[in-house]
């Protein structure tokens, strides 16, 4: 039998820490720090809202209460993406 959709990748994906610095999640069996001031929608999130991590599909996280699709290269290579979200930062 087959499934008319594919469901949520089932890759290991969860919070691990939270802190006032960024958070860090595990992804894959590989740790990745997610500094507020580069990813700032997470920063007045609830730890409920940060551990609803979905990976839709290989390379692709999404934290649906957040409204916040990522990449994985995006957290590892911030480098790579200049565009930083100005709607969360204090003026």
């Amino acid at each position: 039998m087959k499934s008319a959709k594919p469901g949520d990748s089932t890759s290991g994906v969860e919070l691990q820490n939270v802190s006032s610095h960024g958070i860090w999640i595990l992804v894959d069996d590989q740790e990745h720090h997610l500094p507020f001031e580069q990813f700032p929608w997470f920063r007045e999130a609830t730890v409920a809202q940060l551990s609803d991590i979905r990976c839709p599909r290989a390379g692709h996280l999404r934290w649906p209460a957040l409204d916040v699709d990522l990449t994985l290269d995006s957290i590892v290579n911030p480098e790579a993406y200049p565009l930083v979200s100005r709607g969360m930062v204090e003026s």
